[in-house]
């Protein structure tokens, strides 16, 4: 628990900043759940939009009921959103608005940015936030998901990364929140010049949004024999994940990695096909509503966690299931 002393000057109306997550077209799924994170707090809700076009996304997000404003901050210094442009902005927000809690999604962007941000404000953050009992005091999980942390922060502003998988996206319905410019002053750096990005393009489902996922571990034994899984996944509509041993070896890209240090995901369901089961693995499907898992050793830890569970040999098993569908 933290237990820095509150002085009087702390003692303000309570507001949350929701740091909006997109790609200058669309908003990022996971901003749909801090959103609703942010209502558990009561008081004003303010989004803060940065990018290099953040018409359409500031548009989407003033739209949710609840929101009283959405702070806009377009330049060229938000190219590529990287972390060390975007703390300066945060911190602009935070010295104009004095917001009690800033809460962003638990992805790599949001991980990425608060910790800096926390660090300026000199401040503890809490990470992968799983509930709110009240505006100081949050659950967590920690050891891999095998333990669950409740924290009372006593800081004066609270610093918080949501876990998208544990709270119900907002519907951005209902509202009509006005937009604000903010300035952008100090925000270009040196410290770190975007030059490109490579982004993996596909017809199926992303992996944190599908209803649907396909995962394969290390038991499909070569990266060809992923194909069983994607023609199982086209018959699904389903996204194809895999376990960090599978990245590991070198079958998979490691965006399709899901796990502790992978992505976290809460499908409708999940199929596991020659993954053992391990902790880190675990720790980020484990909220998925229904899970099947194929794997020929009956003792795979996997199945300790599956809702349906299937004891074969998925060279056999996988096409059979293909075929039916």
């Amino acid at each position: 628990m933290f237990s820095r002393t509150l002085g009087p000057q702390f003692r303000r109306f309570q507001s949350t900043l929701v740091i909006a997550e997109h790609n200058n077209e669309v908003l990022t799924p996971i901003t749909q759940n801090a959103i609703t994170a942010a209502k558990k707090l009561g008081g004003e809700i303010s989004v803060l939009v940065a990018g290099t076009k953040c018409g359409t996304p500031s548009s989407s997000v003033a739209k949710a009921k609840g929101v009283s404003k959405v702070l806009v901050a377009e330049h060229e210094a938000f190219k590529g959103f990287t972390a060390e442009s975007l703390t300066q902005l945060v911190l602009n927000a935070q010295k104009q608005f004095n917001f009690t809690h800033i809460i962003a999604g638990a992805s790599a962007f949001g991980k990425s940015l608060l910790p800096r941000v926390a660090a300026k404000l000199d401040i503890s953050p809490v990470s992968d936030v799983i509930s709110i009992k009240s505006t100081d005091t949050f659950v967590r999980t920690i050891y891999a998901g095998n333990a669950i942390q409740t924290l009372k922060v006593n800081d004066p502003i609270k610093i918080l990364t949501i876990r998208g998988t544990n709270f119900e996206a907002d519907s951005l319905e209902g509202g009509s929140a006005p937009t604000e410019n903010i300035s952008a002053d100090g925000c270009a750096t040196d410290m770190t010049t975007f030059i490109s990005q490579e982004l993996s393009k596909s017809d199926r489902p992303e992996l944190t949004s599908a209803k649907v996922i396909v995962s394969g571990g290390r038991g499909l034994k070569s990266g060809d024999n992923f194909k069983l899984l994607y023609d199982l996944a086209d018959k699904l509509n389903a996204a194809v994940g895999a376990s960090r041993a599978a990245v590991d070896a070198g079958y998979v890209p490691n965006d399709m990695q899901i796990g502790q240090t992978g992505k976290i995901v809460a499908p409708d369901l999940y199929i596991a096909v020659g993954i053992s089961g391990a902790i880190q693995h675990l720790a980020g499907m484990k909220d998925s509503k229904a899970i099947v898992a194929i794997n020929k050793d009956p003792e795979a830890p996997i199945f300790q966690v599956a809702d349906f569970g299937l004891v074969a040999d998925l060279f056999k098993a996988v096409p059979e299931l293909t075929e039916k569908l």
